[in-house]
């Protein structure tokens, strides 16, 4: 399997979406690349895998395996990611804020590459998917969880009634129960969370749609989903994707995921927002 996202993507997306599931070796290659992407560019392949304790047709796979032609093909698209990247201050001017202040401007650096790993066909079955199901379950567990509560709220506030269970063999059971016509939705980051998987595999063998929402795009989660979207951690590694900010790149998805629903179903979705911005003016008191 190669790169199945958006033509446009990065490198640095396609190699943290993708390399949790590449051979030892050729994962080898995209790490050593993503660790010094200046230098890759201005080496040979064949200097690359000398650097890398590989072969050179490893390094050639690894290419292919991120969707280009070859190796060179992807150094063109390294230096044309680096070329566009803006420059950060890492360090910040040693204090805390100005630290804080710096690690925001460096995630705000790498959101734009946050949905790169999405296609078009993909996103219009995710929107068409919650648009006819019958029922809609939301699955989310560890610390997806409060990505899968603000998914359930923002749909039902647009009129798409959808559930959200906390026990995870309450969601094996609801998820089992759904039956063809429903649409099951999931939110795992790592895409290998137990109970989430358990309620997918569930959820498909009823015969419902399972939607993935995940941030690595040969996940376990993906293989089960019919329609998944891919958000490359923002942070560039799994170990970060686990513990830092990936989570408030799928938050923003979230959102707009919602804001697409709403523009593809029109009034009808319209209105119950109407109605239920009017349910919230009349509980706020001055």
């Amino acid at each position: 399997m190669t790169w199945q996202g958006a033509a446009d993507a990065p490198p640095s997306a396609r190699i943290v979406s993708l390399a949790p599931s590449l051979q030892p070796t050729e994962r080898r290659v995209v790490e050593w690349i993503l660790a010094d992407r200046s230098t890759t560019v201005e080496s040979t392949a064949q200097e690359l895998a000398d650097a890398v304790g590989v072969g050179r047709t490893t390094v050639i796979r690894a290419a292919q395996s991120l969707g280009y032609g070859g190796y060179p093909q992807l150094r063109v698209a390294l230096a044309q990611e680096l070329a566009m990247q803006q420059p950060t201050d890492d360090a910040g001017d040693g204090s805390m804020l100005g630290g804080l202040r710096a690690r925001v401007g460096r995630f705000g650096g790498e959101l734009s590459h946050a949905m790169s790993a999405m296609t078009e066909e993909s996103l219009v079955a995710f929107i068409t998917a919650l648009d006819d199901a019958d029922r809609v379950l939301v699955l989310a567990n560890g610390l997806s969880i409060p990505l899968g509560l603000d998914m359930m709220l923002r749909l039902n506030s647009a009129g798409r009634s959808a559930e959200q269970l906390m026990d995870a063999m309450a969601q094996q059971i609801s998820a089992r129960q759904l039956g063809a016509g429903s649409a099951c939705v999931a939110f795992s980051g790592s895409g290998a969370n137990r109970a989430t998987l358990d309620a997918m595999r569930a959820a498909k063998a009823s015969g419902a749609k399972v939607l993935a929402i995940t941030s690595f795009a040969r996940s376990a989660a993906a293989e089960l989903a019919d329609v998944t979207l891919v958000v490359p951690p923002v942070n560039e590694s799994f170990r970060d994707e686990l513990i830092h900010t990936s989570r408030a790149a799928h938050m923003l998805l979230t959102e707009q995921l919602v804001d697409l629903f709403v523009e593809h179903r029109g009034d009808r979705a319209r209105d119950a927002r109407a109605v239920s911005m009017s349910m919230l003016g009349s509980a706020l008191q001055e």
